[in-house]
């Protein structure tokens, strides 16, 4: 492929944005993941004063009569108010930080249809995984980043599902407040509507399961978790495979520190305004946000057939796609309902929700390169394989990926075709890859010359390659516009 200039289109420049808003390291430490790090590295000291000014004001209680004690009680519980107040105020701004990422997730990857919600979601994700890394030293670092706002969009395309098919796991307390048999029944097309109940669905429901989901591992960030994880030195490799007594203590610190972030790090937002009823209905309904949240990430942990399942079916889902793991392998990437099934089968998540996440994805991740064999205008197969990458979710057939060509006559395409690749044209497939590997070595050889940009990639490169690395191709503006109309 062409050496031409880096640069990314509007859409791409976007998702890098908000890819950094919530696990980006920076010099500004501004990001979500930063704010709940400092959160957890001042906590000690904010409880500790909390503290001294309850045990000096309790001390000089038993001496109050005297009026110079009265007047020092009365200045230390003004401390204490003010106190408590910048606390409050910092939590406030958290909570409209984590807020204003929501619904630009939102406005990201929703449109005034189903059917808009879908293809931009679609983009969301395959951006994502095509900005992560597929071979090298950075895979871990990068997706680790990367997968919070992954699952976080698999999430409300997994409540969409659920509710289009309207599931008994969408039978839950707050959800039933904002989505009744009647709602569910027009589901389809209520969002076209655009009206108010809908938009009050998106903030009662669909912005809180977003905040479940970018907060449900940031109690992995917590003091405890972190010496777990690299050692009480600090020497070792994060993302290394722990002994399973390691592997439990970090998921109780996890959600233990989860939990406290979200109680009192972010908190119920403070209301603004003069109204006592407008106050008193606002900390209510935020309240009652609050509880689903944590529901819903203590639900996770063992859904069963329950509202967990929202956040627990995508997390397994993201876990294997965007992988930390030593054992990474992109070429395994299509066998993740294998993983799945066999959790479903084991009772640690609902077989109903793997089915709906599977009808969403089909077994190929968005932005997964697929190489196939072209049909010839006789509809017999060429004698050489293409490139294509996955664009669109809700593949008819969850094995026939729906994708963009990236070629065309071993050539790389700007502006290709929408096509659906069955079996019989897929490399992926074991059979196809057998019937197709009796061409020479040397014609695979002149077509690996043609889809490779230098002698050193093709010496890295199968000479039948089941499918292909398309993070380069990506990295150039021209080749960003997958889900674009195409003539």
């Amino acid at each position: 492929m062409s050496n031409k200039a880096y640069s990314d289109t509007r859409f791409t420049a976007q998702v890098k944005v908000l890819l950094n808003k919530i696990y980006g390291r920076s010099i500004l430490k501004d990001s979500l993941l930063e704010r709940s790090i400092s959160f957890f590295e001042s906590q000690p000291f904010n409880e500790n004063k909390l503290d001294k000014f309850k045990q000096r004001i309790a001390e000089l209680n038993t001496q109050k009569d005297d009026d110079k004690v009265k007047r020092e009680i009365e200045k230390i519980e003004r401390d204490y108010r003010d106190f408590k107040q910048e606390l409050k105020e910092e939590s406030n701004e958290r909570h409209k930080f984590l807020s204003t990422i929501c619904h630009e997730i939102i406005n990201l990857s929703e449109g005034s249809s189903l059917a808009e919600s879908n293809k931009k979601s679609a983009q969301f994700l395959g951006t994502i995984q095509l900005l992560s890394p597929t071979e090298g030293k950075k895979i871990a670092e990068v997706n680790e980043c990367n997968k919070p706002l992954y699952k976080a969009i698999l999430c409300l395309r997994l409540l969409d599902k659920l509710c289009l098919d309207k599931e008994n796991i969408v039978n839950d307390a707050q959800l039933k407040t904002y989505l009744n048999e009647e709602d569910l029944a027009q589901f389809e097309h209520w969002q076209n509507e655009n009206n108010e109940t809908y938009q009050l669905f998106v903030e009662q429901v669909k912005v809180p399961v977003l905040m479940a989901a970018l907060l449900q591992d940031i109690g992995h960030f917590h003091q405890d978790a972190q010496r777990i994880v690299k050692g009480e030195d600090g020497t070792l490799d994060p993302h290394r495979t722990l002994p399973v007594d390691d592997r439990k203590a970090l998921l109780q610190i996890n959600y233990r520190e989860t939990i406290r972030f979200l109680a009192e790090g972010i908190g119920a937002p403070i209301y603004i305004g003069n109204s006592k009823a407008d106050r008193d209905k606002f900390n209510v309904t935020e309240h009652k946000k609050l509880i689903f949240i944590k529901n819903l990430l203590k639900s996770a942990i063992a859904p069963k057939q329950g509202i967990g399942n929202l956040l627990k079916v995508p997390q397994i889902y993201t876990s294997i796609i965007l992988s930390t793991k030593p054992s990474y392998n992109y070429k395994l990437l299509p066998k993740v309902y294998q993983a799945l099934n066999a959790n479903a089968e084991n009772g640690s998540c609902s077989k109903t929700a793997v089915d709906a996440l599977r009808a969403i994805t089909g077994d190929y991740p968005q932005g997964f390169g697929i190489t196939y064999i072209p049909k010839l205008s006789d509809g017999k197969l060429g004698d050489h394989y293409e490139y294509a990458i996955v664009n669109s979710l809700y593949p008819d057939n969850p094995e026939y990926p729906a994708c963009r060509t990236a070629t065309r006559n071993l050539t790389f395409l700007g502006h290709g075709l929408d096509i659906v690749i069955p079996l019989e044209m897929n490399l992926y497939n074991t059979e196809t890859a057998q019937g197709f590997a009796s061409l020479s070595k040397e014609r695979l050889n002149e077509i690996l010359e043609l889809l490779s940009s230098n002698y050193q990639e093709r010496k890295n490169l199968d000479l039948l390659p089941r499918c292909w690395h398309a993070g380069e191709y990506f990295s150039l503006k021209n080749h960003q516009k997958l889900w674009n109309k195409n003539t």
